[in-house]
């Protein structure tokens, strides 16, 4: 009986030659650094670098990926996330534990299942999954590893030979962690990335309070159109001090404008009066996108888009647990239409970088490869979310590089909430693309050496080229 959780052969093709150039594409690109320059890891792991508690607050808390899975069968959400008076941290963390590993077998078939197996086995030694007969053990087992110097958050980044990792902050955060980081000597490569939409999506809870937050902390009278932009241009140089690379906009639809300079003012007076109707928030939104397409073209910063998320969709949810918790749903999007305004702007700029990410698998390749394979500054994200898994990856590759190649592809990022997932996130992406290059060998469409030369590319080189890391 096999004793492992994965198999060495998993996600490589049935076919038995074209499976043996995928593993000889692995093993060339297996033991590569990580590049991890989207994500959403928390930063204050790195700053005090003190151990994870237990598995329960590792693998299960920190995931939405696991949250939503075991909330669409029923578990509440508030028995994985809220904290009951009467329970001690080890009895609630034992008990948040139990309800997971008792429904494990429901991740079968899923990337998450997938991810969670290879840390399991790779970082823990497990044998067999955790499960309702071994869930206290294995609790007491990973536990127990935790205390050790070698599972602390640093030590993890090393083990997993991660060269570099970008978390993301909101527009308005004080950085305090990643001044903590940067001043602590520890050379580990962790920055940050400005997530302005707190500010810039009059839809978001709280926006015209957080404009006075914005004003506060810049010193920019963001009663004007010109000073609310330079307050952007000030965060943004905040943000580059303390690593930042790219920005990051998540927005309902990829929805993009070029007003005039008098529309413009105009719609930003009644956008910070809380007088903006429905339209006028998508119009602003899609202003804000072009706004600061043009300032990365001024500093440089990468532009990351996150379109076609319907976020937050539970009310529920959002009122009683706040944001990302698992509830935002994938929704048509138009990319032809929606970014024209900003790619007639900007799109031919030298050195612009803008990646695009999408939740609407069937615009990849009607719409997003065409277009990345025209226009300079437009890159493909990979796969998302919901598409971040083995069939996903595999469909990506297959709807676009007929296209747009691979080059106009940003390689790949883990979009990680866990520690402990990124390396499996990351083999899985390796394995998925050798497993596609090899079938292309094995059809005589690729040879060998440029398969080898092209899964290097896919692994490092193209997330270094689009994040501005070479």
């Amino acid at each position: 009986m096999d004793d492992r959780l994965n198999h060495p052969d998993r996600l490589f093709p049935a076919d038995p030659r074209s499976r043996q150039i995928a593993r000889e594409l692995y093993a060339s690109i297996r033991d590569l650094p990580i590049v991890s320059p989207h994500g959403h890891c928390d930063p204050r792991w790195f700053a005090g670098d003190a151990g994870f508690r237990d598995p329960a607050a590792l693998l299960v808390q920190p995931d939405h990926y696991v949250l939503r899975m075991l909330v669409s069968q029923g578990v509440p959400l508030e028995s994985l996330v809220s904290i009951p008076e009467a329970e001690t941290g080890d009895v609630r963390q034992r008990r948040i534990w139990r309800l997971f590993a008792e429904r494990y077998h429901l991740f079968l078939g899923t990337p998450t299942r997938m991810w969670l197996d290879h840390g399991f086995e790779h970082l823990f030694g497990l044998t067999e999954p955790p499960g309702a007969s071994n869930a206290d053990s294995v609790f007491d087992r990973i536990s127990d590893m935790l205390r050790r110097p070698s599972f602390r958050p640093r030590a993890l980044f090393d083990q997993f030979r991660v060269e570099f990792l970008a978390t993301t902050e909101d527009a308005l955060d004080p950085l305090s962690e990643h001044s903590a980081i940067a001043g602590s000597g520890w050379p580990g490569r962790v920055v940050t990335t400005y997530r302005p939409d707190s500010v810039t999506d009059p839809d978001h809870e709280g926006f015209i309070r957080n404009l006075e937050i914005l004003s506060g902390i810049t010193g920019c009278d963001v009663s004007s159109w010109d000073g609310y932009l330079e307050a952007h241009r000030r965060r943004r140089e905040v943000f580059r001090k303390h690593g930042a690379v790219a920005t990051d906009h998540g927005t309902p639809l990829p929805v993009t404008a070029d007003l005039s300079d008098s529309e413009c003012h105009s719609l930003w007076e009644r956008v910070r009066t809380g007088r903006a109707d429905d339209r006028d928030a998508e119009w602003f939104r899609g202003q804000m996108l072009t706004e600061m397409a043009r300032m990365s073209v001024e500093d440089g910063m990468t532009m990351q888009i996150h379109p076609g998320s319907w976020r937050n969709h539970s009310r529920d949810v959002m009122a009683r647990f706040g944001r990302d918790m698992g509830f935002d749903i994938p929704q048509r999007a138009d990319f032809v239409g929606g970014l024209q305004p900003l790619l007639n702007a900007v799109g031919h700029e030298p050195g612009l970088r803008i990646i695009v990410f999408t939740l609407d698998e069937a615009t990849l390749g009607r719409e997003l490869a065409p277009l990345a394979g025209a226009y300079p500054a437009l890159f493909l994200g990979p796969a998302w979310w919901f598409f971040d898994s083995p069939d996903g990856m595999r469909r990506f590759r297959e709807m676009t590089t007929e296209t747009a190649g691979f080059w106009n592809t940003a390689g790949f990022n883990d979009d990680a909430r866990s520690l402990a997932s990124i390396p499996a996130r990351h083999d899985m992406a390796r394995r998925v693309d050798c497993a596609f290059l090899a079938e292309r060998v094995a059809d005589h469409r690729l040879s060998e050496i440029d398969a080898h030369a092209i899964a290097r590319t896919l692994t490092v080189e193209l997330p270094k080229r689009a994040y501005g890391l070479e």
